[in-house]
């Protein structure tokens, strides 16, 4: 599984999150998506990498602007992963 974070300039809202998330779940097979306008950041947890330049189209043509893109790797945390 990988990590997305994407630093987006332009959302102001509870709705900007909303039409971000909206989004990126219509256009790519996503795992979950959550945006935080007060911190300017999308994560987005997916299985595979999505193509770079499919994802910044797809947010741009939105109206927002993606600043930067990382990508890391992903391990579910949670209490069954204790158990043997």
């Amino acid at each position: 599984m990988v990590k997305i974070t994407l630093q987006i300039e332009g959302m102001s809202c509870g709705m900007c999150e909303s039409h971000i998330n909206d989004t990126v779940r219509r256009q790519f097979a996503v795992k979950k998506v959550s945006s935080s306008h007060s911190k300017g950041l999308t994560e987005i947890i997916v299985e595979e990498p999505l193509d770079k330049g499919n994802l910044i189209k797809a947010i741009d043509e939105t109206g927002y602007k993606v600043l930067s893109m990382k990508t890391e790797p992903y391990e579910k945390k949670g209490f069954f992963l204790f158990r043997k």
